[in-house]
């Protein structure tokens, strides 16, 4: 039988890694012998981190049942200090060329010209 806080000790890496990432746990549980794990990551990107994370911790991960989704529709960013629209593009759509995605979506007149505190949507890709 599955022990539950071995599981979650085992999987800690990954736990850090989906807090790091600013995603959502929606289910951490055990069913039968595997840890359930059901996640909700903000962007690709961040979906991609936590899909690596789990790999390094155990690459058959024979003792995990996982789904990790990214969050459908809209959202917003508040950009950081040494943000640019790359920076953000490659975090949210995985392609740091989808930038103008950004810039259409928020009617910037200049990409070069955001500053930290901005609050930008973040269109679905």
């Amino acid at each position: 039988m599955a022990d539950l806080n071995q599981l979650r000790k085992k999987y800690q890496p990954v736990l850090d890694t989906i807090q790091k990432e600013g995603a959502r746990i929606e289910a951490l549980d055990l069913q039968g012998d595997k840890l359930h794990l059901s996640v909700v990551a903000d962007s690709e990107a961040s979906k991609n981190c936590v899909w690596d994370a789990i790999k390094s911790v155990d690459p058959t991960f024979a003792d995990l049942a996982h789904e990790i989704v990214v969050q459908a529709g809209e959202r917003t960013n508040t950009v950081q200090p040494g943000d640019n629209l790359s920076k953000i593009s490659k975090h949210f759509y995985g392609d740091a060329n989808k930038y103008m995605t950004i810039v259409k979506a928020n009617a910037l007149a200049d990409p070069d010209k955001i500053k930290a505190g901005m609050e930008l949507k973040i269109s679905a890709a």
